[in-house]
């Protein structure tokens, strides 16, 4: 992995944070884009703040950016280094204003997220972890602690589940039921973004079924978040490490644990 210096990655995060706020505390338009999922100019500003940034700080490391067009899988198959970026994670949740929306910048490497920054403007949160470097949270007051491997959810008698506010399944409502009839107390809570990794890395929730579309823009920040803390965000069928730089870019269904 090429040397990072993470806090200008954490800067970049920040300052496209201060700028959805900005738009954040206006009224908005909201655009539909062609699959339908909402962008407002949040989105694109935060885009034009992160992808200006990167390609000044590192001009040879390409962007896969939600916002941006994708290259064709020809171009990308044999990237080594890339970053993977969605400039806002959860607009629904920006457009419902209930702060639960994130900016999710990742450094990939070999196909693994190797660092990945999450920020959590409206809650003056952050997250990030960078490999052989750890995982950290930094509070709202500045503080800092490390992340740490929790414990696995098959073992605890008391399951703490995190889950999709808007995008909710069948599917995952089948996994909570799937424990309570194995005889495990399940505290069920909702969460926008990647805010659902940052709570199993964070040791709030100890799992997080993921049984329902999302991009690898979406993922690869929070899993790296995870994974550097010591935990796996692996694909529900082969239970193998969420790939990445797919030709298709949709992930299948997915588990977040330790």
């Amino acid at each position: 992995m090429k040397e990072m210096d993470i806090l200008k990655i954490i800067d970049i995060a920040k300052k496209a944070g201060d700028e959805i706020m900005v738009i954040y505390a206006q009224d908005f338009s909201v655009e539909l884009k062609g699959d339908n999922s909402p962008l407002t100019m949040a989105d694109q500003r935060s885009n034009a703040i992160i992808i200006n940034a990167l390609k000044a700080l590192h001009p040879d490391i390409p962007i896969i950016s939600e916002e941006t067009k994708v290259m064709a899988y020809e171009e990308r198959k044999n990237w080594k280094e890339y970053w993977l970026v969605d400039p806002l994670d959860g607009t629904k949740e920006f457009i419902k204003k209930n702060g639960e929306f994130t900016v999710n910048i990742a450094l990939m490497s070999n196909g693994e997220p190797v660092l990945g920054v999450v920020y959590a403007p409206a809650k003056n949160l952050m997250w990030y972890g960078m490999k052989g470097e750890g995982s950290f949270i930094v509070n709202e007051d500045g503080s800092k602690r490390a992340l740490t491997k929790g414990a696995n959810w098959r073992d605890l008698q008391k399951v703490n589940v995190v889950g999709s506010r808007s995008h909710m399944s069948e599917e995952t409502m089948q996994f909570v039921e799937g424990l309570k009839k194995e005889g495990k107390e399940v505290d069920f809570v909702s969460s926008g973004s990647s805010l659902k990794f940052c709570l199993v890395a964070e040791g709030k929730a100890d799992v997080y079924p993921r049984f329902a579309p999302t991009m690898e823009w979406d993922t690869a920040a929070g899993h790296a978040v995870v994974a550097i803390a010591g935990g796996k965000v692996l694909n529900w069928e082969t239970k193998q490490p969420l790939q990445y730089n797919k030709e298709n870019l949709l992930n299948p269904f997915f588990i977040v644990e330790f």
